[in-house]
Parts: structure tokens; C-alpha cells; sequence
């Protein structure tokens, strides 16, 4: 009984094996329930597409956002240094705030006026954006003690691009060097075109007046396949290509973005009411984990040349210095090859003195010692001139009707009193490139900018006496010396050719005084002392005999 029992369990056994090894073994297995079911809204799957011929181009896949967490709320930091004072916004990383600490508080960046639209990332079909950052801190303070600071903005474009923008301080420079960094961090390969502007108004609105002379930009400037390009903002028609550096400009102050890795384009456009300045840099192709980096410097500050120079890219030549006219054949003389040295010399002697005002008059005393000698071979031919002139007179009206022997026996007189008619020119001549490089330099010299000559302070509102080289004579006291120094050195000088014409240039001081009156007093204080010196020259070389007259003849009758 017993081995029945068992005999029908093992049986019973391998009966329950062959069945689950012939049949259960070749069931599928059924597909979890969640995957029959379709999310609410979804559309129904497509039908398997065909694989591509050979060869045939794989078209990209879409580049979707990428799940990130919300976005920070905007945050600022300040910036405070010897030269400036900035705010740096988390939006862009954009200047909230430039103002200079340059003979007085200078704005570089008004609000919605004037000013950086920080780093934008910018892609195909859609508009640029900046980046929400988070600051690495919220202040830093450079002085003798800390020379330098960072600060780091990382921030996300939400299709899987990170961007880091560290911001580079030093106190003893207006320049912001910044370093950027992106990584792809999204799982397909992408790029993107990073952008850097600066923008500024047109028209400066007549309802908020300027802060400072210079604030409102007129011109923009670039560096542009190896040359300056420099348009005037209302008339800006758009230069842009492989270059190194952009900006906006006035006479005296620049913002401006330099490109110190390759791979930038400059870029300028005017829209409307609205003119923009900026760098665009198309980003390589980057492969999930790649990163791409690149450097710019910003600045935002005074053109002063040793400044710019320092900067090594050629930005000194933001300052434009013209050229002194010539013949066509010999094309123009560059003034920066003369203004820079007497800028200069005017620099070395404020180190002395402490004010720029004397500078001007130890510098215009130099240059009028160096062409002395000039000088007086000058005042000898125009006396010798002058002596014979009663002569040349008498041979005209002599020979009226003839002028071939008119000049003829001009000639021969000339040669009779060993007299160069144009020796009385060409020395002067020779000084008047010296003269206008000086000119030019005063005028585009924005250290004289609030600085002193002789200031007494202020009474009703008005400067007594003069408290800003850069701004007119308030008194209109200088000007007025101008003309009566320019009316005495006429008056001494000796007079040839026609007397009547003579008498016409004793108007040129009163038209000068007229135009003198609005200029910068450096300018002024320049002319005046240049005339006075002339006047003393003169009466020194006429009280030392060192001019003297040749003795008058007339001419045998024929």
C-alpha cells in the first residue's frame, strides 16, 4: 500500500514537470499593464518609419529644454573701487551701474538709456536672451590692500548649455575683463551664437540733461579688419566683420568690448532711435560634455591715451587726432605722430606742477624758445621787406603797363638787398604744424576735463575764475586779453604789400575774440600766451638791434 502511495506521488510529479516544460515554457510573457496604457493627451504612436538609404543624411534631432530649477531671482552686486563705483546684475551679468570717479562722478551707464545688455545666448529662430545668473558674491571692494577681485555668475539657457562668466576687477584700471565658459551639458550634440552689446541713444533726450560733457556717445568705433572704422551715430549705416574691438564714443570718453580670443565678430546696427555696438561669437559644434571658452575685456572710461595704449590692442586710437592738410601728391601728415609727445610733455610737466594750467603755459614757452631762432630770421626778412617796399611801389607805378619788367626789376632789387621774400613765411611755415598738433592736443586732451587753472570758487552760481580748463571762460576776461594780445602783435608787425589790406587784418582780432569766446579755456590760455610771447620776441629783437632795416633807395630813371 505504502508503494503505491509513493509510486503515484512520483508519477503525479513528473506528470506536473512535462506539462510546465511543454506548455508553460513557450507562453510569452504578458507586457506590463502601464505600457498598454497611454498617458491622457498623448497621440498614439507612429507607425515604425523606414531606415534611411545609405548615405543619405541623418537629419538632427531637435534640441528639447531641459528640466531646470527655477530660475533665481534677480540680485546685484557692487563693485567699489579707487576709479569707479559699478553694480553687476544677475540678468546678463549687466552693468547696472558705472559711474567714474574722475574729477567728479561720471555716469557711464544710465538706466534704459545707456549702457551693457550683458551675455545673451542667441539660436536659430529665436531671439537673444540673457542669462539668469547666481553671483558668487554680493560685494567686493579693491584698494591698495586688495588690488583685484573676481566674480563668478554661473547660470543655465535652459536647453542644457552652462555658462560661467567670471568678471575680473582691478583698482588701478576702468578695463573688466571677463571670462567666459560654456559646456554642453545636454545629451545631443548643439551650438549657439554668444553675444556682448553695448547701446546707447541716438538723440540724447532733451528732457534728462547730461551729466557730463561727453556722456552722450556720438560716434562708434571699431577696429575692423586691421583699420579704424568711425561713423557718426546718426548717420551709422552698419560696419562689422572679423575684428578686435567696437565702441561708442564721444570726445572724451569711451565704452568699448575688445575681443582677446579668436573666434568674435564685431557687430554694430542702429534701430530706430536706438544705436548698439557688440561682439558675437559662434560657438563650435559641441558635443555633450565639450565646453567652449573665450575672453573679453570691457571699458568703460576716460580716453586718456597712456590708458588705452596700456591695454595693447589699439585702443589709443579711439582718439582721433586728424591729420594737418597737404597737397594731395604728399597725402596728410598724421597729427599723433607730434600731439602724442607734446601730451606728453604737458603730462611730465602736471607731475611737476600739479596743475594743468601751468603745463600749458610752461609748455607753449618751450616750443616758443625751440622756434626762436626761427623766429628771428623771420622778423628779418619781413623788416628787410619793408624797408624796400617804397621801392617795389615805385617800380609798379613806373611800369604800370608792363608787368613782365615790373617783376624783372622786383627781382633785381631783391638780389640788390640780398631780400628772400618768402624767407619771412617759410619759418613761419615750419611752425605751423607744431602749432596746430598743440591745438589739437588741448582739444582732445581729456585730462584738462574740471581741472583748475586759477579758481577763486563760486559766486551767484558762476566760476571766478577759471575752475574747468576744458569749459569757456565764464568772465569772457580771457578771451577779451586774447584779442588785445592778438591787436598789439599786428600793430608791431612789420607791414608789406598793400596798406590797405593791412588795415583789413586789424579786424581779424576782434573776429578772433568773437570766436574765442566759447571755447575751452585751455585753448584760450594757449593763444593768449603764444601772442604775448610773440610781442615780447619782438620788442627784445627790436631793442637789441638784432633787426635791422635796409636802407630805402629809388630807383635810377631809365
Amino acid at each position: 500500500m505504502e508503494k503505491r502511495a509513493i509510486l503515484a506521488a512520483v508519477l503525479m510529479a513528473g506528470v506536473l514537470l512535462l506539462y510546465q516544460t511543454l506548455f508553460v515554457g513557450q507562453q510569452e510573457p504578458t507586457p506590463p499593464q502601464t505600457a498598454e496604457k497611454a498617458a491622457p493627451g498623448a497621440a498614439a504612436p507612429a507607425a515604425s518609419a523606414p531606415a534611411p538609404a545609405a548615405g543619405a543624411p541623418v537629419p538632427p534631432m531637435p534640441i528639447t529644454p531641459v528640466p531646470a530649477a527655477a530660475a533665481p531671482p534677480e540680485r546685484a552686486a557692487v563693485v567699489q573701487g579707487p576709479l569707479y563705483r559699478g553694480v553687476v546684475s544677475s540678468s546678463g551679468g549687466a552693468l547696472q551701474e558705472w559711474r567714474l570717479d574722475y574729477r567728479g562722478h561720471k555716469p557711464m551707464v544710465v538706466a534704459k538709456l545707456l549702457g551693457p545688455r550683458g551675455l545673451q545666448i542667441e539660436r536659430a529662430g529665436a531671439a537673444a536672451a540673457p542669462i539668469a545668473f547666481r553671483l558668487s558674491a554680493e560685494a567686493l571692494t579693491l584698494g591698495a590692500g586688495t588690488p583685484q577681485g573676481e566674480l563668478v555668475l554661473i547660470g543655465e539657457d535652459g536647453f542644457g548649455l552652462r555658462i560661467t562668466n567670471a568678471l575680473r576687477f582691478r583698482a588701478d584700471t576702468y578695463a573688466i575683463e571677463q571670462v567666459l565658459r560654456v559646456e554642453n551639458r545636454h545629451s545631443v550634440a548643439q551650438s549657439a551664437d554668444v553675444v556682448l552689446q553695448w547701446t546707447g541713444p541716438v538723440e540724447w533726450p532733451k528732457e534728462q540733461p547730461e551729466k557730463f560733457q561727453g556722456q552722450h556717445a556720438t560716434r562708434a568705433v571699431g577696429l575692423v579688419g586691421g583699420a579704424v572704422h568711425r561713423d557718426e551715430v546718426a548717420k551709422l549705416s552698419g560696419f562689422g566683420g572679423d575684428g578686435t574691438w567696437v565702441g561708442l564714443e564721444s570726445e572724451w570718453y569711451l565704452a568699448a568690448l575688445v575681443a582677446k580670443s579668436p573666434g568674435f565678430k564685431v557687430t554694430t546696427q542702429k534701430n530706430g532711435t536706438t544705436v548698439s555696438v557688440g561682439l558675437r561669437a559662434t560657438l563650435p559644434r559641441l558635443e555633450p560634455g565639450q565646453a567652449w571658452e573665450g575672453r573679453v575685456v570691457t571699458y568703460a572710461g576716460p580716453k586718456e591715451y597712456d590708458r588705452l595704449k596700456a591695454l595693447g590692442v589699439g585702443l589709443e586710437k579711439t582718439i582721433f587726432f586728424g591729420g594737418f592738410p597737404m597737397p594731395q601728391s604728399y597725402g596728410g601728415l598724421p597729427m599723433e605722430w607730434v600731439a602724442v609727445p607734446i601730451l606728453w610733455l604737458m603730462h611730465w610737466f602736471y607731475g611737476f606742477t600739479g596743475n594743468y594750467g601751468v603745463a600749458i603755459i610752461l609748455l607753449t614757452v618751450v616750443f616758443k624758445a625751440l622756434f626762436f631762432p626761427l623766429t628771428v630770421k623771420s622778423m628779418k626778412s619781413m623788416k628787410g621787406m619793408q624797408a624796400i617796399q617804397p621801392q617795389v611801389n615805385a617800380l609798379r607805378a613806373k611800369y604800370k603797363n608792363d608787368a613782365q619788367r615790373v617783376q624783372q626789376e622786383t627781382m633785381k632789387l631783391y638780389r640788390e638787398h640780398k631780400v628772400n621774400p618768402l624767407g619771412g613765411c617759410l619759418p613761419m611755415v615750419i611752425q605751423i604744424p607744431i602749432f596746430y598738433a598743440l591745438y589739437i592736443a588741448l582739444s582732445v586732451s581729456v585730462e584738462i576735463q574740471n581741472a583748475p587753472f586759477i579758481c577763486f570758487g563760486r559766486l551767484f552760481g558762476m566760476d571766478l575764475w577759471i575752475c574747468d580748463l576744458s569749459a569757456q571762460d565764464p568772465t569772457y576776461v580771457l578771451p577779451i586779453l586774447m584779442g588785445i594780445s592778438m591787436f598789439v602783435q599786428q600793430k608791431m608787425t612789420p607791414v608789406m604789400g598793400d596798406p590797405r589790406q593791412a588795415k583789413m587784418m586789424l579786424m581779424m582780432p576782434v573776429v578772433f575774440t568773437f570766436m574765442f569766446l566759447n571755447l575751452p579755456s585751455g585753448l584760450v590760455l594757449y593763444w593768449t600766451l603764444s601772442n604775448v610771447l610773440q610781442i615780447l620776441q619782438q620788442h627784445y629783437m627790436d631793442r637789441s638791434g638784432k633787426v635791422e632795416k635796409a636802407p630805402a633807395r629809388v630807383p635810377k630813371k631809365a
